[in-house]
């Protein structure tokens, strides 16, 4: 393995501009725990190591490269401030770093990033522009902003100095937790990754490094595959979102990145959940990304030591909520069921007193008369409920057909 990455620019990225940006960010970054998980291991059969970069201050691990960026740039440089395009969490490193040395900070962000980051990264003090549907759009903005007022673009991740920031994570981790043998990293741009990797390789050149992408935007694998992916949709790893893949990082990831996985929508989901359930810490969908990988394909990964770097906690806290009972209904615990009734006096009532037998708890109930395919005197009615688990649901289902109801479960996507 080499000990450094060569772009076609010239650029290179080692192991001693790594630990040259530790030291220049020492004491400025949290240096967050590196904690064995005892339940996450015993959950997957691997020895689960978290790193908890949602406790920086901004809750997120772009901290390490806007900052390695900005302490690196000129006074002149530094008076006439810089621009940056992100989803988020790259707004807030730049804007909460820029503002504590003085620097003015412009921050283009897509139009729906979700509301947090935005209110965040106006509270530290930067201008805040809205623009486009993805990242991709929000650079395009930067960059004409940055033409015009001569402002200096931060890349979020196609950048030396950026990766080399973010690969202080891994020298942390395998500093707290030698034993690891395999990291997994999620991948949007490929700053974080091309940074970790780096390190990782140069202090054990026997790791592994698995990165992780949301199957919406799988813009790396497709391109190391050589294939054409779509890459397009809601994900809840936004910050992943990513349909381009950074050159510079690109090529790290060629050469220092053992494999690419590719996780869905419902597998990051659970993995927030649990994370929050388990660790009792707020991780956003693409800070959970390593998780659902594991969650995703468990014998991959089954006796191996493994790391996973929760790169962020930014997440609205509506989605949030979504996303919990979401994993409710998955596991059982929460339902929908549509029960085909009588539409007469006391049918309900009927109803309801299965649902009291089987010590279930009714939440809401609702009829349907117009939109079915029922005759007019038919009716349907919904009752969402909780249950115990997915046994004491199946329970309450079998009790109310054997009273002679049509029961269906409305099941999520």
């Amino acid at each position: 393995m080499a000990s450094a990455v060569e772009s076609e620019t010239g650029s290179t990225l080692t192991i001693d501009d790594i630990r040259a940006a530790q030291e220049r960010i020492a004491g400025e970054v949290v240096r967050t725990p590196t904690l064995e998980s005892r339940t996450l291991s015993e959950l997957t059969g691997a020895e689960v190591w978290l790193k908890f970069e949602n406790h920086q201050f901004t809750a997120s691990f772009k901290e390490r490269g806007a900052l390695n960026k900005l302490l690196q740039l000129t006074d002149e440089e530094r008076k006439r401030g810089v621009i940056a395009a992100s989803a988020g969490n790259h707004s807030q490193g730049v804007a909460f770093h820029g503002a504590r040395l003085g620097i003015p900070v412009t921050i283009v962000m897509p139009q729906h990033t979700p509301a947090v980051k935005v209110r965040q990264t106006r509270d530290h003090g930067a201008e805040v522009v809205l623009h486009g549907e993805r990242f991709d759009d929000a650079k395009a903005r930067a960059f004409e902003i940055a033409a015009d007022r001569g402002l200096v673009f931060v890349h979020p991740f196609d950048d030396r100095e950026i990766a080399a920031g973010q690969g202080t994570a891994a020298i942390e981790m395998l500093e707290d937790a030698p034993e690891i043998d395999t990291l997994v990293v999620p991948i949007g741009g490929g700053g974080l990754i091309s940074g970790m990797a780096v390190a990782a390789k140069a202090i054990n050149p026997d790791i592994e490094v698995i990165g992780v992408e949301a199957e919406l935007y799988p813009s790396t694998y497709a391109k190391l595959h050589g294939k054409e992916m779509p890459c397009e949709g809601d994900t809840l790893a936004e910050g992943i979102a990513v349909k381009q893949p950074g050159e510079f990082t690109f090529e790290i990831i060629r050469d220092y990145v053992d494999e690419i996985l590719l996780v869905g929508e419902a597998d990051l989901e659970r993995a927030v959940s649990l994370l929050l359930q388990i660790e009792k810490t707020v991780v956003e969908g693409a800070g959970a990304a390593g998780f659902a990988a594991m969650l995703a394909h468990p014998d991959r990964f089954k006796g191996r030591k493994v790391g996973l770097i929760l790169c962020g906690g930014n997440i609205d806290t509506h989605l949030l909520a979504n996303v919990l009972l979401r994993d409710l209904a998955r596991q059982g615990r929460l339902a929908r069921l549509r029960v085909r009734i009588k539409d007469h006096p006391g049918a309900l009532s009927k109803v309801a007193h299965v649902f009291e037998e089987q010590e279930a708890n009714i939440i809401e109930v609702s009829h349907q008369r117009i939109f079915t395919k029922l005759p007019a005197k038919g009716l349907f009615t919904e009752i969402e409920c909780e249950t115990r688990d997915r046994a004491h649901l199946d329970r309450l289902i079998v009790a109310l057909r054997e009273e002679g109801y049509e029961v269906c479960e409305m099941e999520l996507a």
